[in-house]
C-alpha cells in the first residue's frame, strides 16, 4: 500500500515597509484592533489572545462573503517580532506562518512581513495584495 502523500505546492512572500514611528509603537499597533493596517482592524468578529500559544479568530466580509481566519501565536517578542500561524479558506486549510519583524530604521521602523506556506494558486497569491493594503494602512496612520 502506497502511503506517500502529495502536497500542493506552496510559496512564500516577503514585504517590507518603512513606518514613521518607533518599533514599539508599530509592534503595539499591529496587535491593536483599533489601528488601521493590522489584520484585526475592522473585522466582523474577533477573538485575540496575543501570547505564545494564544489563539485568534477573526472574520471579515470581502467580496460579499464572510472569510474566517484562525491561528495561534508562536512568538511575541516586543518590540522585535510577532509570529503566528494563519489558516483560512484562502489557504485551502493549510497552516501557513506569518512572521513580522520590527527593526529600528532612523527614527522609524522597517516592518518586514514574511508569509510562508501559502498555496501556490490564485487564492494564495491574493494574500500579497491584502498584506500590501494592510501595510499601506499602517503606514498612512502615522503620516503627519
Amino acid at each position: 500500500m502506497d502511503r506517500s502523500f502529495e502536497f500542493a505546492p506552496t510559496f512564500e512572500l516577503t514585504l517590507a515597509r518603512a513606518i514613521p514611528a518607533p518599533p514599539a509603537t508599530v509592534f503595539d499597533a499591529w496587535l491593536d484592533p483599533k489601528k488601521p493596517g493590522g489584520p484585526w482592524f475592522g473585522v466582523k468578529a474577533l477573538v485575540l489572545d496575543p501570547v505564545p500559544g494564544g489563539l485568534f479568530y477573526h472574520a471579515v466580509t470581502f467580496e460579499g462573503r464572510e472569510w474566517a481566519h484562525y491561528g495561534r501565536f508562536l512568538v511575541i517578542d516586543r518590540p522585535k517580532k510577532i509570529e503566528h500561524t494563519w489558516v483560512s479558506a484562502a489557504t485551502r486549510g493549510l497552516e501557513s506562518v506569518l512572521t513580522l519583524t520590527f527593526a529600528a530604521e532612523g527614527e522609524g521602523t522597517l516592518l518586514t512581513l514574511h508569509h510562508a506556506g501559502l498555496p501556490d494558486d490564485a487564492m494564495g497569491r491574493r494574500h500579497e495584495e491584502g498584506w500590501r493594503l494592510g501595510l499601506d494602512g499602517l503606514h498612512d496612520d502615522y503620516q503627519l
